[in-house]
């Protein structure tokens, strides 16, 4: 029987490198079902998901809010383009706005896409508001940034791999190290429209850039009249313990990129949001999607944000999360280099000497627990934000037994 259940799986692992592109190295582990924050695979073994679709599915898998608010839309209209009005929008609007003190939101359907609209929101604010000379727009990026995957984007990445063979790439972006405020002072010149941050980094393995820095830094956006651009889509939507990571310091981007669990893994939706001296630089025919805005995700993105909030899962993500990183740091083990985090989103960097993070990955998948490695070294704690202490205790023990077994 396990022989069937195992060449099931191997079937259609043997599909996907076939016909697929390969783009992607998962884990094999082929999920048929999910419910909370457990998976099923085709061959029927359960596992704890201890990375939430990379932030998408914070309100945990199949919410039965979100669902039926998906359900119920469809029956109805699904899709209209922007050409027309739909009764889903405005509504969304207003929940979003309202939760986050934002004047407008402007919904887009991937992340990508809503960091290239703050792009162009920033260098149309700082041409027709700022007064910056045509196409002389600057905007600063760091070091370890992941901001999508479009060429403008992987243009300003330092990762060699995100960007060999895609060029050439699209100018007007100044690379500075993460967390070095006198770069970032003397990087600021009167054509800089705009900083484009992460409050966290999560792709380059939940590193942080140092208290006190994201308030400098909007200081010095304010003293230059410059754009504060955070990305807030995989830090944001209650995953570090507050509704946006950049929070924790009291910082309140100009214009704030969400995505990811603003469905709560149901479809894509993403947006920017802004107050009306930014979002009114847009004018018909500037910017739009045809799927962006539509009812049908609309109406799952309204049901994703009210289910955030409703159900204390940022309180959650805030009070399990300091939980669990206390007890991570019991473990002894001298590959473990160190272990960093805020709410429920936790990096544990190896030493060199622990030779990669994929083997521990894979080991947890062997005893029912799955996230993913990331830069080789670190691996990724991110649960959806409705897990349990006891939840978090059985994964810990399966965490410690790795530690023990491979150390």
């Amino acid at each position: 029987m396990d022989s069937v259940k195992s060449s099931a799986a191997d079937k259609l692992i043997g599909l996907e490198d076939d016909f697929g592109a390969h783009n992607y190295h998962p884990l094999d582990v082929v999920i048929s079902k999910a419910e909370g924050v457990w998976v099923w695979d085709v061959q029927g073994d359960k596992y704890l998901d201890f990375l939430a679709a990379y932030s998408a599915v914070n309100q945990g898998h199949g919410h039965p809010k979100i669902r039926q608010a998906l359900i119920d839309q469809a029956h109805k209209v699904t899709l209209t383009s922007r050409a027309f009005r739909n009764d889903q929008l405005g509504p969304l609007y207003e929940t979003v706005c309202k939760l986050t003190g934002y004047d407008k939101m402007l919904p887009m359907n991937s992340g990508a896409e809503a960091v290239e609209t703050a792009i162009k929101a920033a260098r149309k604010w700082g041409y027709t508001v700022k007064g910056v000379a045509e196409d002389k727009a600057e905007i600063l990026v760091f070091t370890g940034n992941f901001h999508g995957r479009t060429t403008t984007i992987v243009g300003f990445s330092d990762d060699d791999q995100y960007k060999q063979g895609f060029g050439p790439f699209t100018p007007g972006f100044k690379l500075l190290p993460y967390g070095d405020l006198e770069a970032a002072k003397a990087a600021f010149n009167e054509n800089t429209v705009g900083v484009l941050i992460e409050p966290i980094q999560g792709e380059s393995g939940i590193i942080g850039p140092g208290e006190g820095y994201l308030k400098a830094l909007d200081g010095l956006c304010k003293q230059h009249n410059a754009l504060m651009i955070t990305d807030e889509i995989q830090s944001g939507l209650g995953r570090t313990g507050k509704l946006f990571a950049s929070w924790h310091e009291d910082v309140r981007g100009d214009i704030v990129v969400i995505g990811k669990a603003l469905s709560g893994g149901f479809y894509p939706v993403s947006a920017i949001l802004a107050n009306n001296e930014v979002m009114d630089v847009f004018k018909p025919g500037d910017h739009g999607s045809t799927f962006g805005g539509n009812p049908l995700g609309c109406a799952v993105a309204k049901a994703a944000v009210e289910v955030l909030v409703d159900e204390g899962m940022v309180e959650n993500s805030a009070k399990l999360g300091a939980y669990f990183l206390e007890k991570l740091n019991t473990i002894k083990s001298d590959k473990i280099r160190e272990i960093r985090g805020k709410g429920l989103w936790i990096g544990l960097q190896l030493t060199d000497a622990a030779g990669g993070a994929r083997k521990y990955c894979e080991a947890l998948k062997q005893k029912g627990l799955l996230c993913k490695e990331t830069h080789v070294d670190t691996i990724r704690f991110a649960p959806p934000l409705v897990i349990t202490q006891e939840e978090l205790d059985w994964a810990f023990e399966r965490i410690e037994q790795v530690f023990q077994e491979l150390g």
